[in-house]
């Protein structure tokens, strides 16, 4: 369920003052680009689906993903939750960011934890359907890290969107009393928000070679920035919660157009890829 969303527009701090960054690694010897990576306090965190376009999905933990970035001063207002999108905690989240165009989404959504290779796995199964194994190693992609699905639905007959919410550090690091809160409140109906940077990835093979099951990706990806702790509780408790995600759109494998298409998308119910 969508609760809100605004318009594309510009936020962020000077690149300098961001936390976070979006950006390109150094190329390797031979090749035309290097790596996607996600940067935390100027160190690789996370890799990306690749530049192509026809690359598999891909949000891989890195060793520079060691810290949640909470903004302690709003924990009590996302405690109870937002009613709109609030633009005091945009603003404070936005300062984690470099300036360029985002559009702020608040969604609720019911999030499952997933582990790499169980049933669940988007990478060992929808994903493989469509690229086949990974030519080299004979694997499905690995992302290093449990991962919340939350969300799926239609985009056309040829395309599908699969909402991910990825923790900067895995569920075992959390704090067991402090989910355990969190459990009991949303017991008893609360309804708590959570805050996100994301991007849109749509994929596709160059050729239906690989795999049985060939249409693009549109892979919503939500990297948490505040509410690890909530995202489990709410797993474990099967309840839901807010995800207020701003989408970065210079930081996406996807046009503008396709960007703003999200609230209609994301409004739609939610349904597997038959």
């Amino acid at each position: 369920m969508i609760l809100a969303s605004s318009a594309l527009g510009n936020m962020g701090a000077d690149e300098a003052a961001a936390v976070l960054r979006f950006g390109e690694a150094p190329k390797g010897e031979g090749t035309w680009a290097g790596r996607r990576i996600l940067w935390i306090d100027g160190k690789a965190a996370f890799e990306l689906t690749f530049w192509c376009g026809t690359c598999p999905v891909l949000f891989q933990r890195l060793e520079g993903a060691t810290r949640t970035l909470s903004v302690a001063a709003l924990e009590d207002r996302l405690s109870r939750g937002l009613s709109g999108i609030d633009s005091d905690v945009l603003a404070a989240f936005a300062g984690l960011l470099p300036a360029a165009a985002y559009m702020p989404m608040l969604l609720r959504v019911t999030p499952r934890l997933v582990t790499p290779v169980a049933e669940d796995d988007y990478f060992a199964h929808e994903q493989v359907a469509t690229w086949g194994m990974d030519s080299f190693w004979g694997l499905p992609e690995n992302p290093r890290t449990p991962y919340y699905r939350t969300f799926e639905t239609p985009v056309s007959a040829s395309a599908h969107l699969y909402e991910f919410v990825v923790p900067m550090v895995p569920p075992t690091w959390n704090d067991r009393a402090r989910v355990q809160r969190h459990a009991q409140a949303l017991e008893t109906g609360s309804l708590p928000a959570a805050v996100a940077v994301s991007t849109l990835d749509i994929s596709q093979p160059a050729m239906a070679d690989d795999g049985s099951d060939y249409y693009a990706h549109w892979a919503l990806t939500h990297f948490l920035l505040d509410g690890h702790h909530k995202l489990e509780a709410a797993a474990a408790t099967r309840r839901p919660l807010q995800l207020l995600a701003l989408i970065a759109a210079d930081a996406s494998l996807a046009g503008e157009a396709d960007i703003r298409r999200l609230p209609d998308i994301r409004a739609q119910e939610p349904r597997q890829r038959q």
